[in-house]
């Protein structure tokens, strides 16, 4: 049996708080959601293949995830302009958050040095967060697969109400 992977250093712990720019027309700050499950996820940028797969994943189970009680967020480099295109072009209901100078990121540690056809470069690893009521960090997915991400995250929402 291959050994299981350490433990995320952010699980157990509070979620880094932030303020960014949000597709919503105003600036969120992570600690007024504190009332509420927060699916925070993180990805490389809009209207690309995987990050527009994981976004209509999100998008077509939101409704569940709003019934469980969670707010879904996601976050990535790109600006509030792009956000609110790829939030139009894919009928997105629910937040994108703007990461420019990537400062969610680092406090997640999900800008990392990445590695494609030899060239090394910094950039986002998608990954997810799913944030308790209160604030603390109850798991993390890192290297998600974009494909039935969204789906994965929500049973795990719904096996915590259990």
């Amino acid at each position: 049996m291959p050994p299981k992977n350490p433990p995320h250093p952010l699980e157990g712990k509070r979620a880094p708080a932030f303020t960014l720019e949000s597709s919503a027309g105003s600036a969120l700050r992570l600690s007024s959601l504190k009332d509420r499950i927060v699916v925070l996820y993180f990805y490389p940028k809009d209207n690309t293949s995987g990050c527009t797969v994981e976004a209509k994943e999100f998008r077509d189970t939101c409704n569940s995830f709003t019934q469980a009680g969670a707010a879904v967020l996601g976050v990535s480099p790109d600006s509030i302009v792009s956000h609110n295109k790829f939030i139009t072009k894919y009928d997105l209901n629910f937040q994108l958050l703007s990461d420019p100078e990537h400062t969610a990121a680092k406090k997640y540690g999900v800008w990392v040095e990445k590695n494609m056809y030899g060239r090394k470069y910094m950039g986002i690893q998608r990954a997810t967060f799913l944030i308790q009521k209160g604030g603390k960090v109850c798991r993390v997915w890192s290297k998600v697969k974009a494909k039935g991400h969204a789906r994965e995250v929500l049973e795990v929402i719904e096996s915590l109400a259990d």
